[in-house]
């Protein structure tokens, strides 16, 4: 239950729904405990006639008066059904919907949370396995906060009135009729720790299913390119066979409290007739008190038989909360401080900035440093690896650095509003991604806010990025649906939609990170000049394998292994005779 402490906070809130919810319980048990006490006036009625009658044949008269009063105590019988009934419905109404209302509640505080982890947390953990936290944990979770509180208040309240009137029936009868369910008890509290185990190990199993799924349905044109199908086919049934496994050994515990339930309730029930049916032959109690106590004790076959139900969703509830609180509890490393100031512009400085990537160790960045005057060009080239996509997501600021400082004109990148930040920076990373969306909805996706004037923006965004004609001859234009990572688009058309997601906000810092190595150099052409015409007068980094692309930077940054080791702009480079020239000498020859 300590995991599951952390869900108070949402029970706090909705908490006249939960009082509500207690108040609709206690009402219609209170109609339910009424109902065989009618039984008992029935009995007694029908056994005290045919006492008095002794072989005397019936009267018209008595026979009118047994009549009306079994009429009258159907009738109040089934109007406390139909009360009961109600209140019933009105008790789901409440705490069933509760849990609705946390598990959206609870979703969106993950979804959120996940939103402001840093991309080293997303590689360390697969998609599979956050997904399954926000929907197979959040779902066992959901079970708790509904079925389980309900159940759990319903067998309180019920167990407190119909035990109170049994004790005021007979003290003895009681303690017989409610003998097995302290061993009920005691079982429950061992067999709930096996559940808990196993409702873990079931929860990991899913995971590891799930994340193999999501990675073999997106890397599935890979999968059918090498004919692994029948390998991974196996693989899968490995794992299905495992989760198979766990979840049959939970089944199993399962299972066995049901059966072991009825068995001691119907001991209950026998003993309760054949103890009562003793004092009722030495007058201490009527045949209409044993007929009560044995509704009564069925009554409270369903709430105890549903104790191995509530423990089996606690047990598992824990465990789902217990993966979730893991993830809820990891704090961003980068976040904006609380005497932030907001984005302001100006020069873009690095100095001598060193960075290490935490999940992997790799030295990205060693020393670094430059001052990119605000409204110039910066240009990065260099072999993969060499650290220049990492310089990108510095100016992002999706990682902060070792040692050293970047600044953005008089202030540090950590001083700055995170989300002012961001704002104001157009990103095309070297991955393409794109949401299985429609183009216009991933163009726009660039867009803070959508206004009158968004599809204006959004197809001069497309013309800027030279995919607007490709666009117009689809058979749907913009509302073509890409598919998942824009699987139905070629790498250059991705390319080209980035792009165009990125200029369409008209931010004031550009990064462009290789976006243009998947398209032909005559469109490299076209897009370059469409850019130069946007990029006037903003700041502006292009990082690309082709000289081509940086000819007109400002500044050019040559990087190998971390380090800078040439910088200049275009002529100077060339004049020095180094490894740009060389490498200008290779794409031109």
């Amino acid at each position: 239950m300590k995991a599951l402490a952390y869900l108070n906070k949402y029970l706090t809130k909705y908490k006249w729904r939960l009082i509500l919810g207690t108040i609709f319980i206690t009402a219609s048990n209170y109609f339910g405990v009424e109902m065989p006490r009618i039984v008992k006036d029935s009995v007694n009625l029908f056994t005290e006639k045919i006492k008095s009658l002794k072989g005397v044949e019936l009267s018209e008269l008595d026979k009118t008066e047994i009549i009306e009063s079994g009429i009258y105590l159907a009738l109040i019988y089934i109007a406390f059904s139909l009360c009961r009934g109600f209140f019933v419905f009105l008790n789901r109404q409440t705490i069933i919907i509760m849990s609705r209302l946390i598990e959206y509640d609870l979703k969106n505080e993950i979804y959120t949370h996940y939103q402001k982890l840093t991309p080293a947390f997303y590689k360390q953990n697969n998609t599979g396995d956050l997904m399954n936290r926000i929907s197979e944990d959040v779902s066992k979770v959901r079970m708790y906060l509904g079925p389980a509180i309900m159940y759990s208040i319903n067998l309180f309240v019920l167990s407190i009135m119909v035990i109170y009137y049994m004790v005021s029936v007979n003290l003895e009868l009681t303690l017989y009729a409610l003998a097995p369910l302290p061993i009920m008890t005691i079982m429950i509290y061992y067999i709930s720790r096996i559940m808990n185990k196993r409702s873990e190990e079931v929860q990991v199993q899913q995971s590891i299913i799930s994340t193999y799924v999501q990675e073999s349905f997106s890397g599935i044109r890979v999968v059918k390119a090498y004919n692994m199908q029948k390998s991974l086919n196996t693989s899968f049934l490995k794992e299905a066979n495992e989760y198979k496994s766990r979840s049959m050994k939970l089944a199993t515990i399962n299972a066995f409290f049901f059966p072991v339930i009825v068995l001691l309730i119907g001991i209950s029930t026998v003993l309760t007739i054949y103890i009562g049916g003793l004092k009722a032959n030495e007058g201490i109690i009527t045949n209409g008190d044993i007929a009560a106590f044995v509704i009564y004790v069925n009554m409270l076959t369903w709430p105890f038989a549903s104790i191995g139900w509530v423990t089996s969703m606690v047990q598992r509830a824990a465990a789902s909360q217990k993966r979730i609180n893991e993830f809820l509890k990891q704090e961003p490393a980068i976040f904006s401080k609380d005497n932030a100031v907001p984005m302001k512009g100006g020069d873009i400085i690095f100095e001598d900035v060193s960075f290490v990537y935490p999940d992997s160790g790799i030295k990205a960045l060693q020393n670094i440093s430059f001052t990119l005057p605000e409204g110039k060009t910066l240009g990065i080239i260099g072999e993969t690896g060499s650290g220049k996509s990492t310089v990108a997501n510095m100016i992002a600021r999706l990682y902060d650095v070792n040692t050293g400082e970047i600044k953005i004109g008089d202030s540090p990148i950590e001083n700055i509003e995170l989300e002012g930040l961001r704002k104001s920076i157009g990103y095309v990373p070297q991955d393409a991604f794109l949401f299985s969306d429609s183009i216009a909805n991933n163009i726009k996706f660039g867009l803070s806010e959508l206004g009158e004037n968004s599809e204006e923006l959004m197809e001069q965004a497309a013309k800027d990025a030279h995919i607007y004609d490709n666009i117009i001859d689809f058979e749907k234009g913009f509302e073509t649906i890409v598919g998942e990572r824009g699987i139905t688009l070629s790498g250059g058309q991705k390319q080209r939609v980035s792009i165009a997601r990125a200029i369409i906000k008209h931010p004031d810092v550009l990064i462009f990170d290789d976006c243009l190595s998947a398209v032909d150099t005559e469109t490299e052409d076209i897009i370059l000049r469409n850019l130069k015409r946007i990029m006037k007068g903003k700041t502006s980094v292009i990082i690309s394998h082709r000289i081509s692309s940086l000819e007109h930077a400002d500044l050019i940054l040559v990087m190998n292994d971390g380090k800078v080791i040439e910088r200049g702009s275009h002529d100077e480079l060339m004049a020095q005779n180094g490894y740009y020239a060389s490498l200008n000498e290779k794409q031109k020859g």
